[in-house]
């Protein structure tokens, strides 16, 4: 079977599972939803059955709380799989992640920022207020970050990924020096509302915050795996991708905007999630190859399922209660992280 053939079968086998994951996460939860109740429902949806064929209990469950959590999940995840994968193409280091190099941190201060001056204004503003103003700041702290690490990692010889993480580690501590100093100074509500959304969440999923983010997210997610070819070149090096015919300045610039847009949105609306970034594309890439024709598209399928299933184990673990999926997916995320880094190890020595 050729690379080619593999890539399409891992991509149809990830086409079905996530449908099967949405179907999982819909049903499962501190209120059980019945799979008879869930179809009854999507036939009334499909208008092959009248009003009557859900009970009103399950409905609400599913079409208040549910689908919108598990929409979010699915957009979110995949947005952060692709970010992670263009990441990873444009550093040309599979150990690089929005999370690592700073992006992430960045996000988080300008959603941190956004959360206090949200809640200072009157209660009447907070919510129309809060779906415009916390991602905008998110962005233009992530694309800040994402600016800064690069200008620090590049000079007219190329670009340094060792130089970059580092960088990144410092826009790591800075921002954490900024969310500290925003904690400092919160009321108890604001305190409250850092607190959770640093940890990660699923559960504030709204349909009008939905219909804000989803044009955006998959939007940006279309743009980046069009720009497959791009990285492919780059991965033989920018001297090569030069002589292809690609403007290596102007790809850079829309790899980092478009990722700084999406980590941006993907943390306001969620909180900080790490490691899905990192291990989605590295997990792609370990099976189908580094064309990112394939890896990007297969990463968003992969990414989107694989969060939603951490959203179910934290909805499940600590029942009645729910663990921040941030917790979840950093103790799936970190051992992954550090048996790279292993294996790393062992090659160069």
């Amino acid at each position: 079977m050729t690379r080619e053939s593999r890539a399409r079968l891992f991509m149809a086998a990830l086409a079905m599972i996530l449908p099967a994951t949405i179907v999982l996460s819909i049903s499962i939860g501190a209120v059980p939803v019945s799979l008879a109740d869930f179809l009854q429902l999507l036939q009334k949806w499909l208008g092959f059955a009248s009003d009557e064929g859900a009970g009103s209990q399950s409905q609400m469950v599913i079409e208040v709380i549910r689908l919108p959590r598990t929409l979010l999940g699915i957009l979110v995840g995949s947005t952060l799989a692709v970010c992670g994968g263009a990441m990873q193409g444009l550093f040309r280091n599979p150990l690089a992640d929005p999370s690592i190099i700073g992006v992430s941190s960045g996000a988080a201060l300008g959603a941190g920022v956004g959360i206090i001056l949200v809640g200072m204004l009157p209660v009447a503003f907070v919510l129309t207020l809060q779906i415009y103003t916390v991602p905008f700041l998110a962005f233009l702290g992530g694309f800040g970050a994402t600016l800064l690490v690069y200008k620090i990692g590049t000079t007219s010889h190329g670009s340094s990924v060792a130089t970059m993480l580092l960088a990144g580690i410092a826009i790591g501590a800075l921002s954490g020096a900024g969310m500290g100093i925003l904690t400092y100074i919160s009321d108890d509500t604001m305190l409250r509302n850092l607190t959770f959304w640093q940890m990660g969440s699923l559960g504030g999923a709204t349909w009008k915050q939905l219909l804000v983010i989803i044009p955006i997210m998959l939007g940006i997610q279309l743009f980046l795996i069009a720009q497959a070819k791009g990285l492919n070149a780059l991965l033989l090096g920018e001297s090569e991708a030069r002589h292809l015919g690609f403007n290596i300045q102007n790809l850079k610039v829309r790899l980092i905007i478009l990722t700084a847009l999406g980590v941006g949105i993907a943390v306001s609306v969620s909180g900080m999630i790490g490691f899905v970034g990192l291990v989605v594309p590295h997990l792609v890439r370990m099976t189908i190859g580094p064309d990112h024709r394939y890896l990007l598209t297969a990463s968003a399928l992969l990414g989107g399922s694989l969060l939603t299933l951490a959203d179910v184990i934290a909805r499940v673990i600590v029942t009645p209660a729910e663990l921040p999926i941030g917790i979840v997916t950093a103790l799936l995320g970190a051992p992954f992280f550090m048996s790279l880094l292993w294996q790393q190890r062992n090659r160069i020595g």
